[in-house]
């Protein structure tokens, strides 16, 4: 799936079938259900997990616990905007990175 096909998704009730978890979490995230990605990505153990974690904490304002999730995904926080973040993540997840 392409990035762009991913986010056009963002209308529907459910995330696509066969997506990954963090995939899944990150669809939440875009959807503006904050909670339901949460309660995805803090129960994965991967660096792409931590990922959209960090970017969820980010989003909540939580500095510090984003910088956690951020150096466990092995990366560092980004001054971008949410939404750009967003779509670098959808890509990296993706594959297109």
């Amino acid at each position: 799936m392409k990035p762009e096909q991913f986010k056009a998704t963002l209308t529907d009730k459910l995330p696509p079938l066969g997506i990954t978890n963090s995939l899944a979490a990150l669809w939440y995230a875009g959807k503006g259900d904050w909670e339901q990605a949460h309660v995805i990505a803090q129960d994965l153990p991967t660096k792409e997990a931590a990922w959209v974690h960090a970017f969820l904490h980010r989003q909540e304002g939580d500095n510090w616990n984003a910088n956690y999730w951020y150096q466990r995904a092995g990366k560092t926080m980004p001054s971008v905007p949410l939404a750009e973040e967003w779509d670098q993540i959808a890509k990296g997840l993706l594959g297109e990175v």
